[in-house]
């Protein structure tokens, strides 16, 4: 995850000098008008990056012994409540491989499930971020009080960098993306989560090379992109700004910060979508960051939905080993009741999705 310091504000700069030295566009990319229009079309983008609070990770979700329509429905029903449109979702590509049309239907149902909610779907292809050796099966127990202590990476090792694999990978992008590409209720593909994460930095580029391949071969109607999330890695930052249509990025730092980071990938004059924010205890929370995301015209995606199997409540680097609840919650927003952790939270969010 992100971490935003003086240095690391020079390493954006940096960046963006780069970018506009290798500014020419691949041929297949979304021109800016096209984007741009696309962008016009859409309602304030505002959601949550979701998992059903009864899965660990997103095999627990996607596989069929535990798929979960009715906790996702209800949960979606929480985020329709407050004027949620979006939510960011994790497949994964074992699940898939396990069971393909049993995958897709499941992508499908779920589909059905947010649209009768009004939610579009932003669906994550790859990740690099926790355990890099996923398994299919039972997934484990929750570790007490430890952030998501069992999120898997996708591929993982050793498929993420064995390219002589990639052809399979790419069988599954492309399948994925042919079958709902053209499908209104996908607002967007996200196809690689933190590219680099867990000290993997460009080995991760071949991949990331390949799935922006891979789905250009398809040319779905909803914009591609990858969201930039450390500063430092230069190679990887370039490679995702040049061929993304709209620029996404996390950022869990606070205001001034975040601020600072938003006018600068503006200067890459495309749709801009935060697909990462709020951790309340660094000072990323709804009161100070979503005013300013509606107010620059920013899509805003927080990280987490529903205290759940995630242990999302709890914060990166902080366990509490008898599980209590934190004083201050790190992400989430509902309780499994549907009740709210914070009510003038939720009530600031509704609001701003009403205006």
């Amino acid at each position: 995850m992100m971490k935003i310091t003086r240095k690391s504000i020079f390493y954006i700069l940096l960046s963006i000098i780069t970018f506009q030295a290798y500014a020419q566009e691949s041929s297949e990319k979304w021109s800016g008008e096209k984007a741009k229009a696309w962008y016009a079309e859409q309602d304030w983008i505002s959601g949550a990056n979701f998992i059903p609070s009864t899965a660990i990770n997103q095999l627990e979700m996607w596989q069929k012994e535990t798929f979960d329509p009715e906790t996702i429905d209800k949960e979606l029903g929480y985020a329709e409540g407050i004027g949620f449109n979006a939510m960011r979702v994790y497949l994964h590509s074992l699940a898939y491989k396990a069971d393909k049309e049993g995958f897709k239907n499941r992508m499908d149902e779920y589909l059905k499930i947010a649209d009768s909610h009004h939610i579009k779907t932003i669906f994550v292809i790859f990740d690099d971020v926790w355990d890099a050796e996923p398994k299919l099966g039972k997934q484990p127990e929750p570790k007490t009080g430890t952030h998501n202590s069992g999120w898997v990476q996708d591929p993982g090792y050793p498929a993420s960098k064995n390219e002589a694999d990639f052809a399979e990978l790419g069988m599954y992008v492309k399948d994925i993306i042919k079958t709902f590409g053209q499908d209104e209720r996908v607002l967007f593909w996200d196809l690689y989560n933190e590219p680099g994460n867990n000290g993997k930095r460009n080995e991760s580029l071949p991949l990331l090379k390949a799935v922006f391949g891979w789905a250009r071969e398809v040319n779905p109607s909803q914009p591609i992109s990858a969201g930039l999330w450390a500063w430092d890695l230069q190679e990887l930052n370039i490679y995702q700004a040049q061929h993304s249509d709209i620029i996404t990025y996390h950022d869990y730092e606070g205001p001034e910060w975040h601020k600072r980071v938003l006018e600068l990938l503006k200067t890459h004059d495309r749709p801009m979508v935060c697909t990462e924010y709020m951790a309340r205890t660094r000072n990323s929370r709804f009161s100070n960051t979503l005013p300013m995301l509606k107010e620059n015209n920013v899509g805003a995606i927080n990280w987490g939905l529903v205290k759940g199997k995630t242990n999302t409540i709890y914060a990166w680097d902080t366990p509490i080993e008898n599980g209590d609840e934190p004083v201050e919650w790190f992400h989430d927003v509902f309780r499994k009741d549907g009740t709210p952790y914070r009510q003038d939270e939720v009530d600031l969010i509704k609001k701003l999705n009403e205006e």
